[in-house]
């Protein structure tokens, strides 16, 4: 069975700048419910929260076999405050 690594600087790459990017401009955006949600990590988020673009752009690195466009597009579908 393949087990499958994180993806190599993918916050550094010009996919993940161009996904951050989408990211930022849908929280600064008030059709979208992009509110921060709860974090264990408290020596990466001490008060708990992880904001909204880093929540995805951590889920898109450990998952690099998700299509990134079909993520961003059911994201923009699940977060649509209607």
């Amino acid at each position: 069975m393949p087990t499958f690594k994180k993806r190599v600087n993918f916050y550094l790459s010009e996919e993940g700048i161009q996904i951050q990017e989408i990211l930022r401009t849908m929280a600064l955006d008030e059709k979208y419910n992009t509110v921060s949600s709860y974090s264990a990590n408290t020596e990466s988020y001490p008060d708990n929260l992880i904001p909204f673009v880093n929540k995805h752009m951590d889920y898109l690195n450990a998952h690099p076999t998700t299509d990134p466009q079909h993520y961003l597009s059911n994201l923009r579908l699940m977060c649509r405050i209607k």
